[in-house]
């Protein structure tokens, strides 16, 4: 992760849920869990000075996002379900810049494996 100098972050990490992500009809069938990572790049110098949660980002608000999203409308791959968080963190205008990792342990893959994961990130600037 390289987050922009100048700018503090908030992360959220393993949110999971269960989704009916993939390619496959069993996947959309069955659905498997999810997990998903989010960094969020933002300056909470304000937030903290002023005991104001109203200039930082609600964590709370933001898990339910994120979780909305893993057992929301169901996509083909977890690079759409990475984006579609990308996107909803964007939209609140003190988020500069965003790193989301959803986290697919069950994907069908024919060897063993511990875990396969997408992420995506984005900025503003």
């Amino acid at each position: 992760m390289t987050i922009p100098a100048g700018l503090d972050r908030i992360d959220l990490m393993g949110v999971s849920g269960h989704g009916y992500h993939g390619l496959f009809d069993f996947e959309r069938e069955h659905g498997q869990q999810f997990s998903v990572d989010v960094s969020l790049g933002l300056d909470l110098g304000p937030a903290a000075r002023d005991h104001d949660l109203a200039k930082s980002v609600d964590y709370g608000v933001l898990a339910k996002g994120v979780h909305d999203v893993i057992e929301g409308d169901p996509v083909d791959l977890i690079e759409t379900v990475a984006l579609r968080i990308v996107d909803m963190c964007l939209a609140d205008e003190s988020v500069q810049w965003v790193s989301v990792t959803v986290h697919k342990p069950e994907a069908p893959i024919a060897v063993t494996f511990s875990d396969v994961a997408v992420t995506i990130e984005r900025s503003k600037q």
